[in-house]
């Protein structure tokens, strides 16, 4: 039942604009708990690595006495990839276009966040 809801958040987070690619919720020790991710595109491995950048992340924020982190955010020559906690036991990963108009994508990941947050 859970699993159906983390899995309607994020398909509506998909769905919500054209320049969202994929999203996925993750463990914060990087087990995937759902995804809406193309096929091509490995669990595991996109599991293992939001779960170590999120903890570099935090890690940075602290040492660079930058406080607590609100985001991740790798830009690449083919889109985004953009990370923020859903409470303290997961992580939001969201993969994005090029071309993303940001501002939009961060709204629709902190309400997508904390409506993740309240059910894990």
């Amino acid at each position: 039942m859970r699993t159906d809801m983390f899995q309607q958040i994020l398909d509506d987070l998909n769905s919500s604009s054209a320049d969202v690619e994929a999203s996925a919720l993750i463990s914060t020790d990087g087990l995937m708990i759902a995804s809406a991710l193309p096929s091509g595109i490995d669990e595991d491995r996109v599991g293992a690595m939001s779960a170590a950048l999120l903890s570099l992340g935090d890690r940075a924020g602290t040492e660079l006495a930058r406080g607590k982190i609100d985001r991740l955010l790798v830009q690449g020559e083919k889109g985004y990839v953009i990370m923020t906690s859903a409470g303290g036991e997961a992580v939001l990963t969201i993969l994005a276009k090029p071309n993303a108009k940001l501002g939009l994508i961060f709204l629709d990941i902190k309400c997508a966040s904390e409506a993740l947050a309240k059910l894990i």
